[in-house]
């Protein structure tokens, strides 16, 4: 027999009772009686109340401090969820509700854990006991009440940032070399500005970024020292590629401050005078246009530089190599460098899914005249000219299809200011103002005339997911990948029919051989080989879907040849594979 668990005992008139306090912030614990104090004083003086109900309290401490309640990664709330997994507690009691949650999401999880374990859960001033029905309705109501205030704080902070900003305010963060702060604004470190003159002067003349960067480490001018409000001293380390790329267009230097894409006039004063920093972006886009128009290479890849992961990391071209195919990727940042965490593992595309989802995307946006002209009113106000700019747009939509790929680049480069994907949609920001420059000729300079200018932006939001298929990640967009409705062919499924039509041959032509010998010559096992050979007998319904895309997700090509056995009869090989 197997060991019986044991069953923890108790008196039947002893409730035992775990106080649970939270604070968000750190300010005030040093404090010889704080918050948290003040919490469990009013948490003992209820179960005090109670004690000829047979309440007592637990002498464990279940404190939190400094930790928000957006968040169920805290350590006491961890430990006291365990205990009361092991049977420890039999009420959980707390100031307020909030202070064990203020997701409703997360009360709805605790809530579970608690009736699994039958434990109560009361709160001293609002007196709610989730063992009543009524009790649990106030308390999600409430807890809605309370994540709808923190839902309402962020916004108004969110709303604060941007209108400070508009008025030129800096709103915090790390410090760029060349600033110092006094009373919340910037103001000019004399000997930090120079050598922000001298990056800027300096890359003017090499003209590379890389170059530069050896020349600084040589010269051994540094990032920033920053000291943190713990002592920490950070930065005084040579520039990063990256780091100097940013500070190059860092519009800060020119006195202004940036949010979102547009920027506005800053309090603080300007490092670099204007003639520098047109210079500077001007080589920079230069520098950019011969992977912009893809010159040196067959395959450009369509997204280079407007490909953003839903982490904010820029998403670049890759690409491998396998038995003489050449597959293309876009991948996130934090995969090729950079530590990597659990949530931040970052995204691997399929290049060609994306692009087709991204360029289908916008011919469709194109085909909606009536928005093409509330975009250019502004601009074009007479009717002979609105007619001629639709008669262009006509045009480049039906050499849509037979555009050259640099020529397709330049189009999105030109109306694309990004490209997020996120895990269950894709947003593209167009931006409006640049429908005016799509004429015959469309050229890198007409890119580098609008730098720093403000931009129109309307996002294009299109519900997609990625979905494994084999080998394969898919961008699945409602049931289709193309314009025109179509899906596109999984390669590994096609290549095991190809496949299973080859081995058919030759067992054909070879009458005389044994599955064992083909399979021999063939570099396979037999099994393999037996497996592959039964594809040739699928239901043409299963064939024509493989073919044309069509075939359900789950059906990748591990799934097609680990059946172990194939239904002889075609309606039970749809069933199995999920095509009705």
């Amino acid at each position: 027999m197997g060991k019986q668990p044991v069953k923890r005992a108790k008196p039947s008139s002893e409730t035992r009772c775990a106080i649970y306090t939270r604070k968000s912030h750190e300010e005030g614990l040093e404090q010889e009686f704080n918050s948290l104090d003040a919490q469990r004083e009013a948490c003992e003086a209820y179960i005090a109340s109670q004690k000829h109900e047979g309440w007592k309290m637990l002498s464990d401490y279940y404190d939190d401090g400094g930790i928000s309640g957006a968040t169920m990664d805290r350590p006491a709330l961890q430990r006291l969820l365990a205990d009361i997994a092991a049977g420890r507690i039999d009420v959980v009691v707390v100031y307020k509700v909030d202070r064990l949650t203020r997701a409703l999401s997360d009360f709805a999880r605790i809530v579970d854990i608690f009736d699994a374990a039958k434990v109560s859960f009361v709160s001293v001033t609002q007196a709610f006991n989730t063992t009543t029905s009524m009790g649990r309705l106030t308390l999600n109501v409430l807890l809605s009440f309370a994540q709808f205030e923190r839902e309402v704080t962020a916004e108004r902070i969110r709303d604060k940032i941007a209108a400070s900003k508009k008025k030129g305010m800096w709103m915090g963060g790390n410090l760029p070399l060349g600033y110092d702060t006094l009373d919340r604004k910037l103001v000019i470190n004399k000997a930090e500005a120079e050598k922000v003159r001298h990056i800027f002067r300096r890359y003017v003349e090499l003209g590379s970024v890389a170059i530069l960067r050896e020349k600084l480490k040589s010269d051994g001018i540094v990032s920033k020292v920053r000291t943190s409000a713990k002592g920490q001293r950070k930065g005084g380390n040579p520039f990063a590629r990256g780091a100097l790329y940013h500070l190059l267009q860092n519009r800060i230097y020119i006195g202004e401050i940036p949010h979102k894409g547009t920027s506005y006039p800053g309090e603080h004063q300007a490092i670099v005078g204007q003639g520098l920093w047109d210079q500077v972006q001007t080589r920079l886009a230069a520098n950019r246009r011969p992977r912009q128009t893809g010159s040196k290479t067959k395959s450009p890849s369509l997204l280079t530089g407007l490909l953003f992961d839903g982490n904010g990391q820029r998403m670049t071209p890759s690409h491998s190599n396998k038995k003489g195919q050449r597959y293309r990727y876009y991948v996130s940042r934090t995969l090729i460098s950079g530590p990597r965490t659990a949530k931040d593992r970052g995204r691997r595309l399929p290049a060609r899914e994306i692009e087709t989802l991204v360029t289908d995307r916008l011919y469709r946006y194109l085909e909606d005249e009536a928005s093409m002209l509330d975009a250019v009113t502004a601009e074009i106000r007479d009717p002979d000219s609105q007619q001629q700019f639709l008669g262009k747009i006509r045009h480049l939509r039906q050499c849509w299809a037979k555009l050259e790929l640099t020529r397709m680049r330049q189009i999105l480069l030109l109306l694309i200011d990004r490209v997020d994907v996120f895990g269950e949609h894709v947003d593209i920001r167009i931006d409006r103002n640049a429908l005016t420059l799509l004429d015959g000729e469309i050229t890198s300079a007409r890119k580098v005339q609008r730098v720093g200018k403000d931009v129109n932006i309307e996002i294009l939001h299109i519900p997609a997911k990625l979905k494994r298929t084999g080998m394969e990640m898919r961008m699945l967009v409602n049931g289709t990948s193309t314009r025109d409705g179509a899906q596109i062919p999984d390669r590994s499924l096609v290549r095991l029919l190809a496949q299973a039509k080859m081995f058919q041959d030759r067992a054909l032509q070879n009458e005389a051989c044994t599955i064992g010998q083909l399979a021999k010559e063939a570099g396979i096992s037999d099994s393999y080989f037996t497996r592959i050979l039964r594809l040739n007998y699928l239901a043409p319904e299963i064939v024509r879907a493989i073919l044309t895309g069509t075939q359900p997700p789950e059906l990748t090509a591990k799934k097609l040849v680990s059946a172990s056995r194939l239904p002889v009869l075609w309606q039970d090989q749809r069933k199995l594979f999920g095509i009705i």
